[in-house]
């Protein structure tokens, strides 16, 4: 039983702190779709999602008017096309039907367009790399990730040289919208098989046939609670952000309960992380420095994300018994007020937010970058952020943009939750011949565990 201080609290939360379910996304396995003949699998990919998420959107809408509970965005997350099309190598004919299917069903994102090369790569999985800047240049929902680290099984520099190119190519074709295609693809050293967030869902290899997953959110609710005690030492501070982050999570697994069971759908993982907005009061930065910086990106930065991301997972797993996604605190740049006025002004910095990544959820995201960065730079930003990845045993991740035509000192706005982005500097050395190497940067030596 709920106390009534509890359900004003909730309530106040709901209406005043931006706290919000940020996003219903069911999991869903395409395993059973794959043939032969290309038109045959798009069919098939097409049918399955329309008949099994059917009533994804009407249900989430429900659940929003029945709680009173925002429901930011409704999504779908697939098994890897990479896997799916490999036997017809229709793979841009496979993104089209993902895109008709998520239209048709009214969601906001579809994502899959995937492939886990972490250890190595397959001629049909070179292949599919090549059709990444074509499949999201031509659809206008489907988002696309790469796996290609791990903790076990190293760095694979050959992929990572090859999405470079794949990146520049990317941010060319969609020149028109600022290069956004970019920021439907996600680069991941460590991905997970059960995240619901964009631009990097995808059903893993290893889940069930469908499962209904949650995110959850609320940087404005964390913000304000702190700013209630200014007079906290940092172990205190710490155990209410635990308190308030089992507050935030219990709601996310409720409302995830409750859509499983009316899409008649198996229960999948609440992922508990704090994903800011580019709205006042709804900013991870804004925490921070509520804790005590000046503006985020000051020396304290990564200590303060560090115990905030702690707290975050430590007060979560108490109000579910079904924590997975990425859960913690996300750093995407131009969606978070407090980061895009941080980096407008020069206090936050790329190799700041690299070091930041060694604490968080994610990595360096929605960071907008000179148009004529390299491809050998980006490769190289990737491969540095799969290095901390590996080495920590955490999910990173690399969402970056280079934005056609921009350089440092613009500024481009990319609309809604996606924000606004300052054109950040890179750093100017050259890393080409590091990235030309190739080859496989091997496992630590800890992960001998076998």
């Amino acid at each position: 039983m709920f106390t009534q201080s509890e359900i004003l609290e909730t309530i106040d939360m709901l209406d005043n702190r931006h706290l919000d379910v940020r996003t219903v996304t069911c999991s869903l396995s395409l395993l059973d779709c794959i043939d032969g003949s290309g038109k045959k699998c798009a069919a098939r990919v097409y049918d399955k999602i329309t008949r099994v998420c059917e009533r994804l959107v009407p249900v989430c809408d429900g659940l929003s008017k029945k709680y009173g509970v925002s429901i930011v965005n409704k999504r779908i997350a697939v098994t890897p096309v990479s896997v799916v099309g490999a036997a017809s190598g229709a793979y841009v004919e496979l993104a089209h039907a993902l895109d008709r299917a998520a239209k048709t069903l009214g969601v906001d994102f579809i994502g899959g367009y995937s492939a886990l090369v972490q250890k190595g790569m397959t001629d049909a999985e070179r292949a599919f790399l090549d059709t990444i800047p074509q499949a999201l240049t031509e659809t206008d929902l489907v988002c696309g990730s790469v796996c290609v680290a791990s903790s076990k099984a190293g760095i694979n520099l050959d992929a990572i040289g090859k999405l470079g190119a794949v990146i520049k190519d990317l941010a060319y074709r969609t020149r028109d919208i600022n290069s956004f295609g970019c920021g439907k693809l996600v680069v991941f050293c460590n991905a997970v098989d059960d995240n619901p967030f964009m631009a990097g869902a995808f059903t893993g290899l290893t889940e069930g046939e469908c499962a209904v997953n949650v995110g959850v959110s609320g940087p404005g609710v964390v913000e304000y609670e702190i700013n209630k005690h200014p007079d906290y030492d940092i172990t205190r501070l710490c155990e209410l952000i635990k308190r308030t982050a089992f507050k935030i999570t219990r709601l996310g697994s409720l409302i995830g309960t409750e859509a499983a069971r009316e899409l008649g759908l198996a229960p999948g993982i609440v992922d508990l992380s704090l994903a800011p907005t580019p709205a006042v009061g709804d900013s991870v930065a804004r925490i921070l420095e509520s804790i005590g910086l000046s503006r985020v990106g000051a020396c304290g930065t990564t200590a303060c994300l560090a115990l905030l991301n702690d707290a975050v997972k430590k007060g979560g797993v108490m109000a579910t018994s079904r924590v997975g996604g990425l859960s913690g605190a996300f750093i995407p740049v131009s969606e978070d007020a407090g980061m895009i006025e941080a980096a407008r002004c020069g206090a936050l910095t790329l190799e700041k937010l690299e070091a930041m990544t060694a604490v968080c959820s994610v990595g360096l995201d929605m960071i907008a970058i000179p148009g004529d960065t390299p491809a050998s730079v980006v490769s190289a930003m990737i491969a540095d952020e799969c290095a901390i990845g590996m080495i920590n045993n955490k999910t990173t991740a690399v969402r970056v943009i280079p934005v056609y035509g921009k350089t440092v000192g613009d500024e481009v706005d990319f609309g809604g939750l996606f924000g606004t982005a300052p054109i950040m500097p890179v750093n100017a050395g050259d890393p080409t011949a590091f990235v030309k190497r190739g080859g496989v940067i091997p496992p630590p030596i800890h992960a001998n565990k076998n």
